[in-house]
């Protein structure tokens, strides 16, 4: 029960990874906040967490998104001791595809989004409070189809690391979740077949030799905000079956 009387808030908390940890996180005695964006999305969180999980519709997207957020967590009872930066999503991009609706889509959500939303929430942090921030192996591995995607999550690894810094003197953590392939609805935007073609191509590459589970992926993720993680920030935490090694 090593979530017993805390609160945390798990942005993109309505399906995959931050539906898996919401879940953990209350079967472990914490109570929790989602967002999310997607109606469907929203109306299974709805069904699939208890009553007294508060789920908001909120656009990371959108810089006024993050002083709503904030509004409605104060509205709820202010107080926090993790954050969950997790919303996000991909879009396949070749150089000649970029253009500056593409690049400002992506960014605001990806990049934008967290910052504002840390901003807006710092106050509500309790000290010893944790924050965990979702980037990903596309910062790293080069894929030709994913420049943008990759771009914008290299960019949360250097928050990430600035944050900690800053929020240290404060006893907040902050460290990154680095998924590597994980069977959410991240690549759903892809027709089926090429869906399929792209997945096979990448567990290739994984030693373990296959695509990692939403809940594997919330575990690492939930230990990085519980106090078993106490002396752990400034860092990046695979998961990943081995892709980034090899």
């Amino acid at each position: 029960m090593k979530f017993s009387g805390k609160r945390i808030l798990i942005t993109g908390g309505t399906s995959g990874l931050g539906l898996a940890g919401a879940k953990r996180v209350i079967a472990e005695g914490g109570t929790v906040v989602v967002t999310g964006l997607n109606d469907e999305h929203i109306g299974q969180a709805h069904q699939e967490l208890p009553e007294g999980a508060i789920i908001l519709k909120n656009n990371a997207a959108e810089p006024a998104a993050a002083v709503a957020l904030a509004k409605a967590i104060e509205k709820h009872g202010a107080a926090l001791d993790g954050v969950w930066l997790n919303a996000g999503y991909a879009r396949l991009n070749s150089i000649e595809a970029i253009d500056i609706k593409s690049f400002d889509d992506m960014m605001h959500v990806n990049v934008l989004g967290p910052m504002l939303q840390l901003a807006s929430l710092k106050k509500f942090l309790r000290k010893g409070a944790s924050i965990v921030v979702t980037s990903s192996i596309a910062a790293y591995d080069g894929n030709q189809a994913t420049p943008l995607y990759g771009a914008t999550k290299g960019a949360i690894l250097s928050l990430v690391r600035s944050w900690a810094s800053e929020l240290a003197a404060d006893s907040i953590r902050v460290n990154a979740l680095v998924p590597g392939p994980i069977q959410t609805g991240l690549r759903d935007f892809l027709p089926e077949s090429t869906r399929k073609d792209f997945e096979k191509s990448v567990v290739n590459d994984v030693p373990l030799g296959r695509v990692g589970s939403p809940e594997e992926a919330a575990a690492v993720a939930l230990f990085l905000l519980s106090d078993e993680a106490s002396y752990v920030t400034g860092s990046q935490y695979m998961v990943d079956g081995g892709f980034t090694q090899h």
